[in-house]
């Protein structure tokens, strides 16, 4: 399994660099689509749509996904913030308020369709934000800059974090985090989590070009470990989805994964948080 794992990873990674790095950006908002399409092809299953149900949903995602990709090649930068502002507005209102009160009341939603509404509120703001973290420069030279290296670097806290859980809580996990929704997450592996991503912003401020400035770290470290509770969040709200819909993996695409959503769950709620914060700067 962890062979299969190693592979699988290595394979991804290689082809989001090519993507994020090599090829011209019609190829990462082709990717994104992909992604997006992906990730709600197996929330519908996850929904328990009928099949008819299921394609009608995937048709209006990519209707939704080529019109915003259409809007952003014809409106300004100035002109696409307030519209943008507003869907990462509304997905940081569902992850910060909704989900964490939907976990702890244990809500089951029967509607398939009423999910479908939650799968684009979890899917789209996400897709959303690669392109934004992915595109134009926000102030260059700010620490808040976006492009693909910010990018990596936000996306890379989370895998770092991931792999942080993963073996801190196989090798020290004893208490249980949720156990009603996830019983293999663990307390150490949160505190695995939390340590490693502090390695990874320290050794990524060091080699910054803003390792002068002293009193950048510790905001960069609190910030990080908040990172890491919303990428739990994610993760455990994706859980308790797939409890619901009685499935141990959303899909089998990836091998030693399981389905996309297995391996984007936490960065559905980052990302667009992220996103939120960083294109906020251009309204001061």
């Amino acid at each position: 399994m962890l062979k299969s794992r190693i592979i699988t990873a290595v394979i991804l990674l290689l082809l989001l660099l090519m993507v994020l790095f090599v090829l011209p950006d019609i190829w990462w908002a082709g990717f994104v689509v992909v992604v997006v399409m992906q990730g709600v092809l197996e929330w519908a299953k996850l929904a328990k749509m009928s099949v008819s149900l299921a394609y009608t949903y995937a048709a209006a995602t990519l209707l939704l996904m080529i019109g915003l990709l259409w809007f952003d090649s014809n409106h300004s930068d100035v002109e696409q913030l307030i519209p943008h502002l507003l869907i990462y507005a509304l997905a940081a209102f569902f992850w910060i308020i909704v989900v964490p009160t939907w976990m702890i009341a244990g809500w089951k939603l029967e509607s398939p369709l009423v999910m479908g509404l939650v799968g684009w509120l979890v899917l789209i703001p996400t897709g959303l934000s690669m392109l934004d973290l992915h595109g134009h420069d926000v102030q260059e030279g700010s620490v808040l800059a976006t492009g693909p290296w910010m990018l990596l670097f936000l996306m890379g806290l989370v895998w770092v974090a991931d792999i942080g859980a993963y073996f801190s809580g196989r090798r020290f996990g004893k208490h249980k985090l949720a156990p009603s929704i996830s019983p293999g997450k663990t307390w150490e592996g949160v505190v695995g989590a939390m340590l490693s991503v502090s390695v990874y912003v320290t050794l990524t401020w060091t080699i910054s070009p803003y390792s002068a400035q002293l009193a950048l770290l510790p905001i960069l470290l609190l910030t990080a470990w908040w990172w890491v509770g919303l990428a739990v969040i994610g993760d455990l709200f994706e859980s308790a989805i797939k409890r619901q819909a009685g499935v141990k993996d959303s899909g089998s695409l990836l091998p030693g994964h399981g389905g996309l959503l297995d391996r984007i769950d936490a960065l559905t709620p980052t990302l667009p948080l992220a996103a939120l914060v960083i294109m906020m700067q251009q309204l001061t």
